[in-house]
C-alpha cells in the first residue's frame, strides 16, 4: 500500500483516498511576477512526479496547481516596468509554462487564476464573517480573526503564546489582535479592485487558495501540497479559512517538499547565489536538472552545486548509455519482475525517489551485462514513471550541455538584432532570430531587453 508522509501528523501514513481509486490533489503554484527559479523547479517536478506514480498506481487524479496573479509584488512590479498587471503576469505565465515543458512537467488537470475565482473568494469571506471568525477594520480592510478559530496551529505545531512572542507577528493598529491576518484589502489610489460588500479593494493571498482548491475539488479533498515554507503562515491559514468556514477537515494529506540550499547556504539574491531555471538550462540540459532533483527524496534539503549538477549528468549519462549499446523494446510493466518489486516498494514508500534511482543503476548494470533487450525496455518504462530516460540515447549523449554558440558569439548577435529593429531593417532582424533559432537559442522581447536561452 502507498504511504505518505502526513506533515499534519508528522509520520507515515498509509494512503486512502475519499473516493475509491481517485485522488484529489491541490498544490500552490507560483506567483508570476519574475522567472522561476531553482525553488519553483523543485515543487514542480516533486508533485509531478507524485501525479506520475499516483496515476501509474491506478489512481484516477484530478490535479490542481494555482497561479497567483494579483499581489503587492505584481502590482509594484508592473508599475516599475510601465507595463499592465495583465501583461506583466501573461507574459510570466508563459515564461513559466516553457520552464515547466523543458524540464518534463505535464501540465496540471487545472490551473486556475486568483483574478477569475474573486466570487468564490467573497462567498467565503462572507461566510468567516457571519461565523463571527472575521471583521471588517476601520481601514477598511477584512482580517481573519486568528484567536476566534481554536485549532489554529494545529499544522506548524505552534501556539498562540509562542506567535505572540514570535519576530514574525505583524503589528498593524488597525487589526484588533496582532496575529489577525487579511482576507480583503480595501483599494488604494492606483491599484487595481473588485466591488465587494466591504467596498472595492482585491483578495489577501491565504485566502485565494482555500476559495480555489474548494471550487475545483471541493470542500474536502486528499492532498494538499507546496514548498516547506509554505507551511506556515500559508498553510496554516488555509485551515483556518476552509475548516473555519465550514466546520469541518480541510485536506486529509499535506505534503511539503524541502528547501534548495545553495552551496549549503540558503538561495538569496542578496547573497548572489540565486539561480533561476533559465540560468541552470544555459549550462545543463533540462533532463540533468530534473535527475538532480529526482535523486533527492521530495522531503529533504536539496544542495545545489555545480558539482551536484556534473554528477547528475554523469549519472544520466551512464543511464543513457546502457539504452544506446542496447536498444530497448517496447514492454508494459506488470509488476512480475524483481526490479520492478523493488521499484514499486521504493515509491510506495513516501514517493522514495532515490531508492528508485538505486533500482535503475542496479538495472542498468544487468543492460551493460546481458544486453538483454527486454531488460532496457523495462529500464526506460520505469525510469519513464519518474519522467526520465524518454529521448534517443544518441542524441541525449551526444548533445551539448549549453549553447551550441558561445555566449559572446549570441551576445554580438542579439545587440546587432536591437540595432536592426531600431533601424526599422526588419528583414536583417529576422534573419538574426533565425539564424539564432537554428543553433537552438531562443529569444525573447521583453520591456528590458531581449534575452536568449537555450531552446
Amino acid at each position: 500500500m502507498l504511504r505518505i508522509h502526513n506533515s499534519f501528523t508528522r509520520q507515515k501514513e498509509d494512503f486512502v483516498p475519499l473516493r475509491p481509486r481517485q485522488v484529489s490533489m491541490y498544490v500552490c503554484g507560483m506567483t508570476v511576477y519574475d522567472y522561476c527559479h531553482i525553488g519553483h523547479a523543485r515543487v514542480l517536478v516533486a508533485f509531478d512526479i507524485v501525479r506520475r506514480w499516483l496515476q501509474a498506481s491506478g489512481f484516477d487524479t484530478t490535479y490542481v496547481r494555482n497561479i497567483t496573479d494579483i499581489d503587492d509584488k505584481i502590482i509594484r512590479r508592473a508599475l516599475e516596468n510601465g507595463e499592465s498587471i495583465g501583461e506583466l503576469t501573461q507574459r510570466f505565465i508563459g515564461f513559466m509554462d516553457e520552464d515547466a515543458a523543458a524540464l518534463g512537467v505535464a501540465k496540471p488537470d487545472f490551473e486556475p487564476r486568483a483574478t477569475e475565482h474573486i466570487p468564490g473568494m467573497m462567498r467565503l469571506i462572507e461566510s468567516l464573517v457571519a461565523r463571527g471568525l472575521a471583521y471588517r477594520a476601520d481601514n477598511g480592510d477584512v482580517y481573519y480573526a486568528v484567536r476566534e478559530f481554536a485549532g489554529y496551529g494545529k499544522l506548524s505545531g505552534k501556539s498562540l503564546a509562542d506567535l505572540r512572542a514570535g519576530e514574525r507577528v505583524e503589528v498593524d493598529r488597525s487589526k484588533r489582535d496582532p496575529l489577525d491576518f487579511v482576507l480583503w484589502k480595501a483599494a488604494k489610489p492606483g491599484e487595481p479592485f473588485w466591488e465587494s460588500p466591504y467596498g472595492p479593494g482585491r483578495p489577501g493571498w491565504h485566502i485565494e487558495c482555500s476559495a480555489m482548491s474548494e471550487e475545483l475539488l471541493g470542500a474536502h479533498f486528499d492532498i494538499h501540497g507546496g514548498g516547506q515554507d509554505l507551511l506556515f503562515p500559508h498553510h496554516e491559514n488555509e485551515i483556518a479559512q476552509s475548516e473555519g468556514a465550514h466546520g469541518h477537515r480541510f485536506v486529509n494529506y499535506w505534503m511539503h517538499n524541502g528547501f534548495v540550499r545553495v552551496d549549503d547556504e540558503k538561495m538569496s539574491k542578496s547573497l548572489g547565489n540565486f539561480f533561476t531555471v533559465r540560468d541552470v538550462l544555459q549550462k545543463y540540459s533540462a533532463e540533468v536538472v530534473r535527475f538532480f532533483i529526482t535523486r533527492a527524496h521530495y522531503r529533504s534539503p536539496l544542495n545545489y552545486s555545480d558539482q551536484h549538477l556534473d554528477d547528475a549528468r554523469q549519472g544520466l549519462t551512464r543511464l543513457y548509455t546502457a539504452l544506446r549499446d542496447c536498444p530497448p523494446v517496447a514492454l508494459e510493466l506488470d509488476g512480475s519482475d524483481p526490479f520492478e518489486q523493488r521499484f514499486k516498494l521504493a515509491m510506495d514508500d513516501d514517493f522514495n525517489t532515490p531508492e528508485a534511482c538505486a533500482v535503475l543503476f542496479d538495472l542498468a548494470g544487468k543492460v551493460n551485462r546481458e544486453a538483454a533487450a527486454v531488460d532496457a525496455g523495462r529500464l526506460r518504462a520505469l525510469a519513464g514513471r519518474l519522467g526520465l530516460l524518454q529521448l534517443d540515447p544518441q542524441a541525449f549523449l551526444q548533445g551539448a550541455p549549453g549553447p551550441s554558440l558561445d555566449a559572446a558569439r549570441v551576445d554580438s548577435l542579439v545587440a546587432e538584432r536591437t540595432q536592426a529593429r531600431k533601424a526599422r531593417a526588419f528583414a536583417r532582424s529576422d534573419e538574426i532570430r533565425d539564424e539564432l533559432l537554428a543553433a537552438g537559442i531562443v529569444l525573447e522581447d521583453t520591456p528590458g531587453g531581449t534575452l536568449w536561452r537555450r531552446g
